[in-house]
């Protein structure tokens, strides 16, 4: 029989696997904000390139 149980709800937490979990929980959250911040940072870029673009097309000659 192996030292292994799986038996109850309890087998999360043996040996250390809620900190797992919880490491796993952690590294998820910072993504998806890492996520939003570079859609935000891509807005931003987008828009600038485009006030950019505005500018050196239009007709002023200033």
């Amino acid at each position: 029989m192996s030292s292994f149980s799986v038996i109850g709800p309890w087998s999360l937490i043996s040996y250390g696997g809620i900190f797992i979990y919880l490491i796993y929980f952690v590294i998820l959250v910072l993504g998806v904000y890492a996520l939003i911040l570079l859609i935000q940072l891509l807005k931003r870029g987008i828009r600038a390139l485009d006030i950019y673009i505005h500018e050196k097309t239009s007709r002023n000659p200033y």
